[in-house]
């Protein structure tokens, strides 16, 4: 056991009970959240590798004020002592998938029968009335299976979401641009597309099947329609974390129809709800390390979210240079960070996201290398730049309380409104009913 350098709380990763937890430092910088269930025992996972500065990375951010957090997440949704408002709201419309996925948050593929639209209609007004206009993903199971999503798209923008962002395999989309017409023509702003490396035997290994064809075909369908489409990989040790340059390099290669890469390190919740806690963590200071190194970026590009906690993501822009790398655009200071707000965090990502309208290009302006008059600049900006960010979920072992209460990205939970973490904990259960391994 490492030394206490900051009190929260947790829940026992077996029955799933709220309990007082500590981050702990080990002498060689790694960090830990251990706590103990009075029935299930002691547990420990690791939540940081020492590889960046963590005091400097989470400078702001308050530990969990005392007395609180006792009812999280058993009775969660946004209630009074949740500290930011909806950036992104998730809603589920169909329990259906055309794969089967060996890492699932949703456990995709387990329905058959879809909610009905005027149902999912009554939820998106829910959503806009509760959450401010945000943006909405619509999500699974894949979504893409239901025919009458474009008129979800269209009925959601009416209604006063901002924005309406898929959360895709894409298979449908390559397969079938006039359906991927629809949508865009319904108002889709974003496709947040799931896409897990440059190689098929990392699909195989993570979806069952070799698709990166599939996924290509899926951004230049979607790049022709003009909506912007995001990477997202599922980061796994020893699958795909060897990876990284090379989709970053993929990525900023189909750039502007691909607008960013959002990684998200693998956690174990929903198909694979795994008790890991040691060396097959792949924690966020590990992923920045991995970037830096792999994608040629100063790790002082990578800052952490002004609106969710520091530990659950960062973020880090850069522009698309003539000769093929990326200049960052800012990078991390010691100065004292001020919070955002979700609304403030929603039309960051939108505007990285999207794809803005092409207008004419400017006709003057000097190469990154030299001086660039400002509308050049915005030109680039707005068409030329790649946003690198990651979300690092949250499962029974590693749930931190104190990253709860400040999670954005809120899901629809039949009339609730709920952080995502919580909506999708699962009990962390081994073989013949026990707790894996990592059991201290």
């Amino acid at each position: 056991m490492g030394t206490a350098i900051r009190a929260t709380r947790s829940v026992c990763p077996v029955c799933l009970k709220n309990l007082p937890a500590e981050l702990c430092r080990e002498e060689d910088g790694r960090i830990w959240l251990e706590k103990t269930c009075p029935e299930h025992g002691h547990f420990r996972v690791l939540v940081w590798e020492g590889l960046l500065d963590f005091e400097q990375w989470t400078l702001g951010a308050g530990p969990l004020p005392e007395g609180s957090g006792l009812r999280c997440p058993e009775s969660c949704g946004i209630c009074g002592e949740h500290d930011c408002g909806t950036c992104c709201a998730l809603l589920e419309v169909t329990g259906r998938c055309d794969l089967r996925c060996r890492y699932c948050f949703a456990d995709g593929g387990r329905e058959e029968v879809d909610p009905p639209l005027s149902e999912l209609k009554r939820a998106v007004d829910t959503i806009a009335a509760r959450c401010g206009k945000p943006l909405l993903q619509l999500s699974g199971g894949e979504p893409t299976l239901r025919d009458d999503l474009p008129e979800l798209v269209r009925y959601a923008k009416e209604a006063g979401c901002a924005y309406v962002q898929l959360n895709t395999n894409g298979i449908r989309l390559a397969r079938e641009p006039d359906y991927a017409k629809k949508l865009a023509e319904a108002g889709l702003d974003i496709v947040f597309l799931q896409f897990d490396g440059t190689r098929d035997d990392i699909y195989e290994t993570l979806r069952g099947v070799p698709l990166l064809k599939t996924k290509l075909e899926a951004v230049r369908v979607c790049a022709d329609l003009r909506v912007g489409v995001t990477l997202v990989p599922t980061v796994v040790r020893g699958v795909n974390d060897d990876d990284l340059g090379e989709l970053v390099a993929l990525a900023r290669s189909l750039a502007p129809g691909v607008r960013g890469v959002h990684f998200q390190p693998v956690s174990y919740f929903g198909r694979y709800p795994r008790g890991t806690g040691g060396e097959e963590r792949y924690t966020l200071d590990r992923l920045m390390a991995d970037l830096s190194a792999q994608a040629g970026v100063p790790a002082e590009s990578f800052l952490p979210s002004r609106c969710d906690h520091p530990l659950c993501g960062f973020h880090a822009n850069f522009l698309i240079d003539p000769a093929g790398g990326l200049t960052p655009l800012s990078l991390v200071t010691h100065a004292a960070r001020t919070r955002g707000t979700a609304r403030e965090n929603r039309e960051y990502v939108a505007l990285h996201w999207r794809r803005a309208p092409e207008g004419p290009a400017p006709s003057a302006g000097a190469d990154l290398s030299g001086e660039m008059d400002f509308d050049t600049f915005l030109y680039r900006l707005r068409h030329g730049s790649l946003l690198l960010s990651a979300m690092a979920f949250q499962d029974a072992m590693n749930l931190n309380i104190e990253r709860l209460h400040r999670c954005s990205l809120h899901v629809y939970d039949n009339g609730a409104i709920k952080p995502f973490c919580a909506k999708y904990l699962s009990p962390v259960w081994g073989a013949g009913g026990k707790v894996e391994e990592d059991r201290a």
